[in-house]
């Protein structure tokens, strides 16, 4: 697994427009959504601006760094029949895509270290108050987005065609798990339908984390809806994971 995950790494080096996605992206998202994020009415929300960017830019790492880097590794290394070779070594499938995974989960992971250290320092949010809920938050967001994004290769045909079927996720999750536009100032029919999406757990737990006022209730919701997501995702890839080339 330790080779693989170093040849994925020089692999992932030489895609250039997928080595950008992954590192510069999720740093500028943040900074072009805080303008929009100074307008909102955030008063009686318990929030301020740092606590919405904050986990935000963590959600951003996650999609870009992660799921949908993830998407397009998967996709090429199946097309250039690199999966099916390596089913008939001593690797075990699930060996296979971890170790596939590793490079754009370490990323994934130092990224939103960086972030989270960043924007305590410009956005002023300081330390989380409830560290274990941010860190249990960033893990599973972690094991989501690579679950998902081997769900998502399984139906994409191209390594090109990945990026498109990678949109929809990303968008949604964008605009409705609560990272560029708080659940809190939803309606609340809206914001109910929102709890459910595969990465709203993920942005209330990180966002607990630093609040600290994340409530028994919301708490339990938050870590069954994660669970759950997790648990379907592995079904998924267990199911309809593609280890040849879609004709």
């Amino acid at each position: 697994m330790a080779a693989l995950a170093r040849v994925e790494l020089t692999l992932l080096g030489r895609s250039k427009g997928t080595l950008f996605a992954a590192l510069v992206v999720p740093l500028i998202l943040p900074f072009s959504t805080k303008s929009a994020t100074d307008q909102m009415d955030l008063e009686g929300t318990g929030l301020s601006v740092g606590t919405v960017l904050l986990p935000a830019s963590i959600g951003f790492s996650l999609l870009f760094a992660v799921y949908s880097a993830l998407t397009a590794v998967f996709v090429a290394r199946r097309e250039e029949l690199v999966l099916k070779r390596l089913r008939t070594g001593e690797l075990r499938d699930n060996e296979i895509l971890a170790g596939a995974a590793l490079p754009s989960v370490c990323i994934g992971l130092g990224q939103s270290l960086l972030l989270a250290v960043g924007c305590g320092f410009v956005l002023d949010t300081g330390a989380p108050q409830a560290p274990q809920y941010a860190v249990l938050g960033l893990l599973a967001g972690i094991v989501v987005c690579a679950a998902l994004a081997a769900v998502t290769a399984s139906f994409s045909r191209t390594t090109e065609s990945a990026q498109v079927t990678a949109l929809p996720l990303l968008f949604i999750s964008m605009l409705g798990s609560g990272m560029i536009i708080p659940l809190e100032v939803l309606p609340d029919r809206l914001a109910t339908f929102c709890e459910l999406l595969p990465l709203t757990p993920v942005m209330t737990l990180i966002r607990g984390g630093w609040t600290g006022d994340l409530g028994g209730g919301d708490l339990i919701r938050a870590v069954v809806t994660a669970l759950a997501w997790i648990a379907l995702s592995v079904f998924a890839v267990r199911r309809w994971f593609r280890w040849e080339p879609r004709h």
